[in-house]
């Protein structure tokens, strides 16, 4: 046993934190959805359990988790309320990049505060610009501190954090920079809207003369070119949402189908839950939920091993990459399908909008988008044939939360 491991959490102890808060989590799923109610108190229960902290070191107060342990309990998450991941995305990225940081005294701060509780979201998109080589969002000097004016969208989770890390160019430099969510010139709105993923609080953000000090400014990085280890984890955990909205929608379906009395004159038999017919749906459901679920936590083992040497050698930065890009087209296409056929287990009456069983398929159908399918599948195929350089999405630069 490496000292990393005798330090790890084990996943019972984790199941019993976070099993539980999960349970609980799922129980306001179809109100949160039906009133659109952000998801404010819920991340508070999360806040109380650490669950930010997976990843931080037991050194410093948190889980000491694997990648792969992370990756199962989002996985479970999802599977409660799918929005939760997704907006906590940003955050786990922002504590891996301190876990890869030179050991110092701004690593071990930003370690500690998330074991304490402390969330980031972010702020990198800016609407109509698309490409981020052309922020808008500027930093500029002004006396012993810098100004931060900008306007950004798809600020995923920001309405849920303490902190936002958002991308702005500096003298012609992309620089991240880590913003108090309550500092004076900060505004948010929840204005995002899509037709699933609806509270992952992923709308605008707007930065007017907001005061930034030089320890809040990241290293180069967030759109410059090269490999990284992030692009394959954010997507990732995209992925894990997938993999748990086919675990509700197979538990769904399947209790759905176990309650019900009521067969139909030409069915095969007299209950739905003897019905051969219904039976293939919910074993291919759960067949959807177990494919999606194994692909996810292999890329995450690939992860684990990457991380755990630094993630420098590009030839592994490119087997990550390529491996969450191969996932991803696998994923979409088998979870897709499955949150639609689930309606076949039953007639008009499994549409009713108190069930909201189309949540799944909206939701899913939203994750999808993020980083098109259709342009991972060219790049892959490109890079197999030909290859031709994977589509990073940015550079991580130097690690860590000052220059």
């Amino acid at each position: 046993m490496t000292s990393t491991e005798a330090t790890r959490t084990a996943d019972s102890d984790l199941d019993e934190i976070f099993l539980p808060i999960f349970d609980r989590i799922a129980q306001g799923a179809v109100e949160r959805e039906t009133d659109r109610t952000l998801a404010y108190e819920e991340i508070g229960w999360l806040r109380a359990a650490r669950f930010g902290a997976l990843r931080a070191p037991v050194e410093f107060g948190g889980y000491g988790a694997s990648v792969r342990q992370l990756f199962r309990l989002l996985i479970e998450l999802a599977a409660a309320e799918s929005n939760l991941p997704q907006a906590l995305r940003v955050h786990f990225s922002f504590v891996e990049d301190q876990l890869l940081a030179e050991p110092g005294p701004a690593r071990e701060r930003w370690l500690r505060a998330v074991s304490e509780g402390a969330l980031v979201g972010n702020a990198i998109t800016e609407p109509g610009v698309g490409a981020v080589d052309r922020y808008h969002t500027k930093l500029t000097r002004s006396g012993d501190h810098w100004l931060l004016n900008g306007t950004k969208y798809y600020s995923t989770g920001s309405l849920y954090a303490d902190h936002i890390l958002a991308a702005a160019d500096r003298d012609g430099e992309r620089v991240g920079v880590l913003v108090d969510a309550n500092a004076e010139g900060v505004r948010q709105h929840d204005d995002w809207d899509g037709f699933g993923q609806r509270l992952t609080a992923s709308g605008t953000t707007e930065f007017s003369d907001v005061a930034v000090t030089e320890d809040r400014i990241l290293g180069p990085g967030y759109g410059a070119p090269g490999p990284t280890y992030a692009t394959s984890y954010l997507q990732l955990v995209q992925l894990s949402v997938l993999a748990g909205i086919a675990r509700r929608a197979e538990r769904d379906a399947r209790e759905w189908v176990a309650r019900r009395t009521r067969g139909y004159t030409h069915s095969a038999a007299d209950l739905p839950r003897h019905d051969p017919l219904v039976q293939q749906v919910i074993g291919k459901l759960s067949a959807a939920a177990f494919t999606a679920e194994a692909a996810v936590l292999a890329v995450a083992d690939l992860l684990d091993e990457v991380l755990a040497r630094g993630a420098k050698d590009e030839s592994d930065l490119v087997a990550v990459e390529l491996a969450a890009a191969q996932a991803q087209l696998g994923v979409i296409d088998t979870v897709l399908p499955a949150t639609t056929l689930l309606f076949e287990v039953g007639g008009a009456s499994i549409v009713s909008e108190g069930l909201r069983l189309d949540r799944h398929w909206r939701n899913a159908r939203t994750i999808s988008v993020h980083n098109p399918a259709i342009q991972k599948a060219r790049a892959i195929g490109d890079h197999l044939l030909n290859g031709a350089d994977l589509p990073f999405a940015w550079s991580a630069g130097e690690r860590g939360a000052t220059r």
